[in-house]
This record gives structure tokens, C-alpha cells and sequence, in this order.
């Protein structure tokens, strides 16, 4: 059975491991179509991508990226809970505390062709053991999502307990049901 990969910078997919990050935010590539992009998995491997200005557009601390390697790792396996478009920047403001990515770069993705993002909740999963692919060409280009190959077994461990899964939820939700109003004075 073969399974799919998300492309994800490699910052991102790494707090998202770390249980920093809770939710995806994607616009979409350049090969998805005119229709654009869409969560078209419930379940998918977090496929790590490297550039380096990815460093500057995270509100982590800074980290070295190693040199683009030619082999990519999966680490994670997300499942995705709920999926929403926002389309309000209220609502993007309201989301920051469940990502790590910066102000900047959220505004410039949700204004990138007209106003909105698309934004999934996810439940992310360490894999064990990890899995080494060879980067092939395939899996290249400015697209989302690369079909992978039939995979060994693995096992899967929740990043974050339970409980702490659902206060993000709760968190996620809530993000959608302030009144705009509430959300600007938060500015």
C-alpha cells in the first residue's frame, strides 16, 4: 500500500515533532492546479524539506539546516482532525499560538493571491523507527504532496498526551468562534 507525503519545511516539521505546533497552514504549490491545494489526506507522512531561508520565517530559535541531503527521513505521521479556510487575518492572528511560523510570513502566504489560508488541525505521531527514503526527482518541484513507496513497519507514539492534544483543540476552535471584534484588541 502506498502511502502519502506532505512537504513541509523541515523547521516546521520539527516542531510540529516537538509538539510546539499543532496546526499546518498552506496556500499551496505552483503544480496544484488552478483549484489550488486542498487536504487531500486524512493521514500523511510529514516529508522534510530544506532551504535556508526557512530559518528566518520561524519564531523558534535559530538553528544551522544541514546541506540538502539524498536521503530524507520521516519522523512524523500526522492525522488531521479538522480542517478550516480562514478567511479573515483576525482569524490567522487568532492561530499564532499554534505554529511557529512569523507574523510576516503568515500575512504574505494568506494575502498570496487573494485573501485566505487553508488551515489543518493535526495529531502528530513520532514514527519509530524512522524511515529513510533515497530523495529522488519525484519527489521534487514546488507541490505539496509526493506519493511515497510501500513502507516497512513502524510503530507510532503520540507527540503529545491526550489531554494536552485537547486543550489545542479547544484552542483551535475557540481561534474561529471570537468575534472579530474581540480578536483586534488583541493586536
Amino acid at each position: 500500500m502506498k502511502s502519502a507525503g506532505f512537504k513541509e519545511w523541515a523547521l516546521v516539521c520539527a516542531a510540529l515533532g516537538r509538539g510546539d505546533q499543532s496546526i499546518i497552514l498552506r496556500k499551496g504549490g505552483i503544480a496544484e492546479g488552478r483549484d489550488g491545494f486542498s487536504f487531500a489526506h486524512d493521514e500523511f507522512f510529514l516529508f522534510p524539506t530544506l532551504f535556508h531561508e526557512q530559518i528566518d520565517k520561524v519564531r523558534t530559535p535559530a538553528r544551522e539546516l544541514p546541506p540538502a541531503p539524498d536521503t530524507v527521513t520521516l519522523k512524523y505521521f500526522a492525522r488531521v482532525e479538522a480542517v478550516r479556510k480562514i478567511e479573515t487575518w483576525a482569524h490567522a492572528q487568532a492561530l499564532a499560538p499554534l505554529h511557529v511560523l512569523t507574523d510576516d510570513l503568515v500575512r504574505e502566504r494568506f494575502h498570496y493571491k487573494g485573501a485566505g489560508l487553508q488551515v489543518a488541525f493535526v495529531r502528530i505521531f513520532e514514527v519509530m523507527p524512522g524511515v529513510t527514503l533515497t530523495d529522488e526527482k519525484r519527489f521534487g518541484g514546488c507541490r505539496s504532496w509526493v506519493d511515497l513507496p510501500a513502507l516497512r513497519e513502524f510503530q507510532l507514539r503520540a507527540i503529545l498526551s491526550e489531554a494536552d492534544h485537547q486543550m489545542r483543540r479547544v484552542e483551535f476552535d475557540r481561534a474561529f468562534h471570537r468575534p472579530e471584534s474581540e480578536q483586534s484588541r488583541q493586536n
